[in-house]
């Protein structure tokens, strides 16, 4: 079906171009009930403004841009991204901006998009996931000037506006949790090293197990997948002596983490007890159901688009906190061997 256009909409109203593109722009030029009768045949034959020439008239292109530097098929089952799109779209609504979004192999693929977007006006503004420390999409990003919003900090920001969660705090709860059950022996499958939340996990664990008088715990880093998270487990289980509790850095790991433990004869909670981060549907639906870090992962998107929004207007950058992470306790975890603290002598 062709897309009906100016010059259909003034043949049907029987006026000139020039009267229905003041009446379309909100331009002087035409009566109020002429304007109100081109308005309403412009609806009926379903006319809707080019981004393009919105483009070149206010320099808007009417979208924003999300590039995830991750496989597209591993996209669909990562409960993170799906619940953070679900929050942006949630936001974004009805309006007028619409969501661009794009999934790339590495780091110099998602600086070439940025680029090209920047250079097309394709986007009036990005979100960027996966902060690092001394990340250079930061520095491109501020470089060109295109307008962004971190998901992740608020350090290694640089200025920019963002939202982050207390990571630190959800990995202290996790370890508070497993400690008052007696274990004193953790693993924890991680995400890429490199990556700030990784981090910022990875020191909580180790501060809040040396509070507790813990061993040292012992941290693999993988790609956030089912198979990575399954031989990390293995690997971990594999050692003597073996942790006695796992956290896993998201719900698709902890879950082939689950089976693999499974595998190996051990029985969950009794011998291995196990930790996921953000809780799904995925951690209910497994036997045992998953002991799982809670967080509101489409408040993260709606406050993204939120504050990108702000920045493409002009706004002066904030960082904003998510609301608190919460501990789901389920049949995952239970006492360790030295058991619960409360029933020591």
């Amino acid at each position: 079906m062709r897309r009906p256009t100016i010059v259909d909409i003034a043949k049907a109203a029987g006026v000139s171009k020039g009267a229905v593109s003041c009446a379309l722009n909100g331009r002087p030029g035409v009566s109020e009930a002429t304007r109100a009768r081109i308005l309403g045949i412009a609806a009926e034959l379903g006319w809707a403004p080019s981004s393009a020439a919105r483009a070149l008239s206010d320099g808007r292109a009417g979208a924003i841009g999300l590039v995830i530097d991750r496989p597209a098929l591993i996209l669909g089952v990562e409960t993170f991204f799906m619940r953070f799109i679900a929050g942006i779209q949630e936001e974004l609504g009805d309006g007028p901006t619409a969501l661009m979004l794009q999934s790339v192999e590495d780091t110099a693929a998602e600086l070439t998009t940025y680029k090209r977007w920047y250079a097309e006006r394709r986007v009036d503004g990005v979100l960027m996931v996966d902060l690092r420390r001394d990340d250079p999409r930061v520095r491109a990003l501020r470089e060109t000037g295109l307008p962004a919003v971190v998901v992740g900090g608020p350090d290694h920001t640089q200025g920019l506006p963002c939202v982050w969660a207390d990571d630190a705090g959800a990995m202290r709860a996790a370890v508070d949790h497993l400690a008052a059950l007696g274990h004193r022996r953790i693993g924890h499958i991680a995400g890429p090293e490199d990556l700030v939340h990784t981090a910022e996990r990875t020191e909580s664990l180790r501060a809040v197990a040396r509070e507790h008088g813990l061993e040292v715990p012992r941290v693999v880093h993988t790609d956030y997948t089912g198979e990575g998270g399954a031989e990390a487990a293995r690997r971990l289980l594999g050692e003597r002596p073996r942790p006695t509790a796992l956290i896993f850095d998201n719900d698709l790991m902890a879950v082939a983490g689950l089976g693999a433990t499974q595998e190996l004869g051990l029985s969950v909670p009794a011998d291995v007890s196990i930790v996921a981060w953000d809780d799904s549907p995925l951690c209910e639906s497994v036997r045992p159901g998953l002991t799982a870090v809670r967080r509101d992962l489409p408040e993260h998107g709606r406050l993204a688009a939120s504050l990108l929004l702000e920045a493409v207007a002009g706004a002066p950058p904030r960082h904003v906190s998510t609301s608190p992470p919460a501990l789901v306790a389920r049949a995952s975890t239970a006492a360790g061997p030295a058991g619960p603290v409360s029933s020591r002598a």
